[in-house]
């Protein structure tokens, strides 16, 4: 018998653009009884985004909002948060979401608004991030979930993973790893989100509740 759901789970929506791959183990993990959050909303500013027909067949309402079809990103924006407004979205979560936010969205959800980004921030923000390791020379590469800032891949980090960058490895199979430790740091990263156990000071993201063996390494080769 599964575990009795919280009395108040966060409703959360996820936004996209492709398959998504993160979406997927979000809604993975919601569907367990003892997760602090549920996957409300799945909306997607491209009407052909693959990730929209899983989050229909899983039950989940969906949106597609063609952010050609308007004028700018703040009336594309105006029309998202009515989305989120009406589905009485709590938390957002970026997966894949190939869109830069205005500063007027993000602030409005600050501290409510998060991301993945395949790298581990502050290195490597932006596109093309493991070809980038790779050409560097790094020894250890991973992913980060950080609270959304204005800038780019900017603001308090919330969980990271890392994994060893292999003498064979190509971007693709650099990439694979990474997305594993995506899949499972984004939905724990959520579960202390939509708990309450996170808070920001002074541009830190403390974890209550939550031990790490401080003696824990990775190391590469």
């Amino acid at each position: 018998m599964s575990a009795p759901a919280p009395a108040q789970r966060k409703r959360v929506a996820i936004l996209i653009s492709g398959r998504g791959s993160n979406m997927t183990s979000l809604i993975a993990a919601a569907e367990r009884g003892d997760y602090p959050a549920e996957i409300a909303l799945v909306l997607s500013n491209r009407p052909d985004a693959g990730g929209l027909a899983t989050a229909r067949g899983r039950g989940i309402s969906t949106v597609a909002l063609d952010h050609k079809q308007f004028a700018s990103r703040e009336t594309f924006e105006a029309a998202m948060q009515s989305a989120l407004d009406s589905h009485r979205i709590e938390i957002v979560c970026l997966a894949g979401f190939m869109r830069l936010l205005t500063p007027t969205f993000v602030e409005r959800w600050s501290g409510k608004l998060v991301n993945i980004h395949p790298a581990l921030l502050p290195s490597y923000k932006g596109l093309h991030t493991h070809e980038r390791a790779l050409a560097d020379g790094v020894k250890i590469h991973g992913c980060s979930v950080h609270f959304v800032a204005p800038e780019m891949d900017a603001g308090p980090i919330i969980a990271q993973a890392a994994v060893p960058v292999l003498d064979d490895d190509t971007p693709d199979t650099l990439a694979t790893r990474v997305l594993a430790r995506e899949h499972q740091i984004y939905p724990m990263a959520l579960r202390l989100v939509a708990s309450g156990a996170t808070r920001i000071e002074n541009g830190r993201v403390l974890c209550a509740g939550v031990s790490t063996d401080a003696d824990a390494a990775l190391v590469s080769p």
